[in-house]
């Protein structure tokens, strides 16, 4: 049972343990800051390589959150140097489950000589809830996941580790789950849901993916997850209730803009920018598919024909996956360069994407739905042109439809290919169409959420109250 502190100035230890993923260990670190921010030390945990790869950290916080390299074992099926998703293809991502199981050790030896007051890991390090438990540190699950993809999940924490879950076929995923207690759109489309059949048999590590997340949401003390209570609150509710679980938001965690790219110390920006500002308001797209999408040369060239029919200027963010080989590099259509050269950017090469985003001639952003990159739109209030790939970005997508800010391109429903047709049709209704009005008007009405950076620091605040507040014994 929680315990509550009588002294409330006593500093707090946390570790944080990520899994190897920026799109997981960026929104883990931004926590670790929050946790500083009030004084708090903070032990942050990832592989050597990952760790070098962190953005520096603020002066005034750098002395209290302390990286802590650990060494990942090598395995042969990975490229060398490969320590985040980002570094391999995506059916090797199981290889790197299995290197991270091997951290067990290390992460182990950690924690029984710092004996920190809390731990707060992802989805992966299925084995971990059992042994802080048994050195008497509270465990907290945070979720970079929406709370609707876990619902969707399973019913029980005990139907992913037993695969007692009978769900079994890709039909069955082709529907909501018959759990929830309202009506629901969410659920996958036929081509995404062979990854929700696949996550249910184990793989390369040994284990599946869906008894990773069972034994992390049985094992937790409770549950803090990246979600807000003025938008879609009611999935929290059933989270809570499957998993039996105190469920925290921590907000919706849009991205400090105060810090902004000066013009005169940064090339990139004052380039990109000089041709923004030569460009109709609200008529630019901006396209950026991620850094772990590996798109096959036919989706590269109906992506780049679709905008280029459109008409639309456009700012297309197209960078090669650091895991992709030459044998994987995928070109442009002949002369595509050379015909959209007066209206189009294609950048090879890292963006500062807040910005572009903050321009006042973008009006709409083509994204593959993952929720950062949702929350980066939607804080400015841009309608969304969705083309989802991996993992939660579908149902990510379905909630957002739902909410009628953005609609998804047209795609075959058994392969999830698409066309140039389908990419135009859907570029023009969303920007420049009188029908797509709605679509930003109601972007719009959602930055007053996704944008609130006082109501953003209200869930911190609480966050950090909440680890004060609450010790829990083994």
């Amino acid at each position: 049972m929680p315990t509550t502190d009588s002294d409330g100035s006593k500093q707090l230890h946390v570790v944080m343990f990520p899994w190897l993923a920026f799109g997981h260990i960026i929104p883990f670190l931004e926590l670790s800051k929050s946790i500083a921010q009030k004084g708090h030390k903070v032990s942050f945990l990832s592989t050597t390589r990952n760790i070098q790869r962190i953005p520096n950290l603020p002066s005034h916080l750098s002395p209290l959150i302390n990286l802590v390299p650990l060494t990942l074992p090598r395995l042969h099926q990975l490229p060398q140097d490969a320590e985040a998703t980002m570094d391999v293809r995506t059916e090797d991502i199981q290889y790197l489950k299995k290197a991270f199981d091997g951290l067990q050790l290390e992460v182990t030896r950690f924690l029984e000589s710092e004996s920190p007051d809390w731990i707060i890991y992802d989805f992966a390090p299925y084995w971990l809830p059992k042994i802080a438990a048994g050195l008497g540190i509270s465990r907290a699950f945070f979720s970079i996941f929406k709370a609707w993809f876990i619902a969707f999940l399973a019913e029980s924490p005990e139907d992913m580790i037993n695969g007692s879950d009978d769900r079994t076929s890709v039909e069955d995923f082709l529907v909501p789950a018959k759990w929830l207690p309202f009506p629901s759109k969410i659920c996958y489309r036929r081509h995404e849901a062979n990854w929700m059949v696949g996550g249910c048999s184990p793989n390369a590590s040994g284990v599946s993916d869906a008894y990773r997340s069972g034994m992390i949401l049985k094992g937790s003390n409770c549950l803090f997850i990246r979600h807000s209570y003025e938008f879609e609150p009611q999935w929290m509710t059933v989270v809570q209730e499957l998993h039996h679980l105190p469920v925290v938001p921590v907000g919706l965690m849009p991205p400090a803009t105060a810090v902004e790219v000066e013009n005169g110390k940064d090339d990139t920006w004052l380039t990109i920018k000089n041709w923004l500002d030569g460009q109709q308001k609200g008529h630019v797209v901006y396209v950026a598919l991620g850094s772990e999408v590996m798109l096959s040369k036919t989706d590269v060239s109906e992506l780049a024909l679709g905008l280029e029919l459109s008409g639309l200027p456009f700012f297309w963010a197209f960078r090669k996956p650091a895991g992709s080989t030459e044998s994987d590099s995928v070109e442009l259509p002949d002369g595509f360069l050379e015909r959209i050269w007066n209206r189009g950017i294609v950048w090879t090469s890292w963006v500062p994407q807040l910005q572009i985003l903050s321009h006042d001639s973008v009006g709409g952003f083509l994204t593959h739905c993952g929720w950062g990159s949702i929350v980066e739109g939607l804080m400015f209030g841009h309608p969304l042109i969705m083309l989802p790939f991996l993992v939660d970005q579908g149902l990510n997508a379905r909630a957002l439809v739902d909410k009628n800010v953005g609609i998804e391109v047209p795609r075959n429903e058994e392969d999830g290919s698409f066309t140039k047709n389908s990419v135009a049709d859907s570029l023009s209704l969303v920007v420049v169409e009188d029908e797509g009005k709605v679509y930003k008007e109601n972007a719009v009405a959602l930055s007053r959420i996704f944008g609130d950076m006082k109501l953003q620091q209200k869930y911190t605040d609480d966050f950090v109250e909440y680890l004060e507040k609450h010790r829990y014994n083994p």
